[in-house]
């Protein structure tokens, strides 16, 4: 597992459309039917990455307490499931139902997906707008396993609070860092 940075798709990029299959119902599901006039919000993560594992918990809170506000979350497994047994839709189901996952939970076996949005890592996090052009693309927060700093989703909520607030966004933004996504 090499520490991987995200690859920061550049803002205004608008969303590349998809349709997976949600590893829980096991229905196809495309962005156009999961995306929120509000703002949407696409993640990559997968089940065996320890940075991942780290967030999971904090992260399955912080998207019911957004989707409250009427925000989309969407989240992606890209790795391949032939190395890493773990991320296998069947594991993806189990690990979404353990957790009491909110959002889809899609499996990108081709990786295509992954491709298109220039996915680097697990964790990492998009965020569209209403016109779903990228308005951020980075790290939850600052907390990283061993870094003894509290998981809060400072980035991600700052992101988030500044759509629903109206306000510009801080084109600051940093790179989320984890397990590089396990290509083909």
């Amino acid at each position: 597992m090499a520490l991987t940075p995200s690859n920061m798709l550049p803002l205004g990029t608008i969303a590349p459309s998809f349709e997976l299959v949600d590893s829980i119902t096991n229905k196809k599901i495309s962005l156009q039917e999961l995306k929120s006039p509000i703002a949407t919000v696409v993640m990559f993560i997968c089940n065996h990455c320890p940075y991942v594992n780290y967030i999971l918990t904090e992260l399955v809170a912080f998207a019911k307490e957004y989707q409250q506000k009427e925000i989309s979350f969407i989240a992606i497994n890209a790795n391949d499931a032939e190395r890493y047994p773990d991320d296998a839709p069947d594991k993806m189901q189990e690990n979404a139902q353990k957790l009491g996952f909110t959002f889809p939970y899609l499996f990108d076996e081709t990786q295509a997906v992954a491709k298109a949005y220039q996915a680097a890592c697990t964790p990492d996090f998009y965020v569209f707008d209403k016109d779903l052009r990228c308005v951020y693309r980075g790290q939850f927060d600052d907390a990283r396993p061993g870094n003894n700093i509290a998981i809060t989703g400072a980035s991600l909520r700052a992101a988030l609070e500044n759509i629903l607030a109206g306000k510009a966004m801080d084109p600051q933004q940093k790179p989320s860092m984890g397990c590089n996504i396990k290509w083909r």
